[in-house]
């Protein structure tokens, strides 16, 4: 009895010392120093940044009310809080090595700032409590650090829209805790790893407008929630493996702009649940398979400047429906089935323009 009511005193003197004196010194000490190391000229977002609490007003930070330790850093350029008076952020500066000594941080969101430059601080790696890691939209130079598959329980890796190279590191297959991971839009080169179906995690991988080479790990189809795959413009070679088209959950597929090459796996057509599927921009040939059926539901459907022959597949007059699509810049020939024009009114010429030799609705009379 004595005991529990002398750690309920202890608990309740510690949670006093928390609240009148804020923050932990040495998180503060580095809150100051990552402040030190960025200019955000417009909005004064760090204008709060004083005073011993860094746990009260300061804009961007969470603390954990018990310990008083900071947990989460959350700065975004393109947030609605009134703060940035609905006008884009801009930030320059770098992401300062010292927001690693906050070992207890669990969010960290620099994005959107336009001219944040640097590195990524390799010691990143190091938070082990980290599950959100969010630096899109700067200028960020460098590497991805090559241990990142430490952070065990991170669910958000998101580096887009900056300028970083290298190679993608075999370690962040490690990361069995990711669901997000975006890399899009940055100069990475090599391969994807081929093992990256060990994430098992992952409901979306985005790894468009990079200089990526290599083929397609088949191991990404045992990727079970996988519902969003970007691929676009890199550097891909081979063929598509059949297994993504009977992946349960992937939704949307984007291939375009690659050197892709080979025929269509007729699995990416055939399976409804595939509601997005770009493929144009590539080397495919053959024909296109002729496997649509009433359950077929494209928002997009895009095969244009390939390689492609033969005819247009009679089925695809049966899908449910076909929003975007587009047959253009192939070496088809032939009739567009009866119905196909007519059943989805919205289906222009340009859809099947630059051709070799195709007739009917909506191009001229056969």
């Amino acid at each position: 009895m004595a005991s529990s009511f002398i750690i309920t005193v202890t608990v309740f003197i510690t949670t006093v010392i928390i609240a009148v004196n804020g923050c932990s010194p040495s998180d503060r000490s580095s809150l100051l120093a990552f402040k030190a190391a960025l200019k955000e000229p417009n909005h004064g977002i760090f204008n709060s940044w004083s005073g011993e609490n860094c746990c009260g007003n300061w804009y961007g930070v969470s603390c954990d009310s018990t310990t008083g330790r900071v947990t989460d850093i959350n700065l975004r350029g393109e947030s609605e809080d009134p703060i940035l008076s609905g006008r884009s952020g801009y930030m320059t500066g770098k992401i300062s090595p010292e927001i690693c000594k906050i070992d207890r941080l669990t969010t960290l969101v620099v994005a959107d700032w336009k001219s944040i430059s640097g590195e990524v601080p390799q010691c990143v790696t190091s938070l082990s409590n980290l599950r959100i890691l969010d630096v899109i939209g700067n200028k960020l130079t460098g590497k991805i650090p090559s241990d990142i598959g430490k952070l065990q329980r991170l669910t958000v890796l998101n580096l887009a829209d900056n300028s970083i190279s290298g190679e993608i590191p075999s370690s962040i297959v490690d990361l069995t805790s990711l669901k997000h991971l975006d890399l899009s839009n940055n100069v990475l080169t090599g391969t994807i790893p081929a093992n990256f179906g060990k994430l098992q995690m992952l409901s979306r991988a985005l790894l468009s407008r990079n200089r990526l080479s290599g083929s397609i790990p088949v191991s990404i189809s045992k990727i079970y929630r996988l519902a969003d795959l970007d691929l676009s413009t890199n550097r891909l070679t081979g063929s598509v493996p059949a297994e993504l088209g009977k992946m349960p959950v992937l939704s949307t597929l984007n291939l375009d702009s690659n050197l892709l090459s080979g025929q269509i796996p007729s699995s990416l057509l055939s399976n409804s649940g595939l509601g997005i599927v770009n493929l144009s921009h590539n080397g495919f040939s053959g024909t296109i398979p002729d496997v649509f059926c009433p359950k077929s539901y494209f928002m997009v459907l895009d095969m244009s400047f390939n390689n492609l022959n033969g005819r247009v597949p009679g089925s695809l007059s049966s899908s449910k429906y076909i929003g975007h699509f587009d047959l253009s810049h192939n070496h088809l020939c032939g009739p567009i089935p009866l119905g196909l024009g007519s059943t989805f009114d919205h289906i222009e010429a340009s859809s099947f323009n630059n051709n070799d030799c195709l007739c009917g609705n909506p191009l001229k009379t056969c």
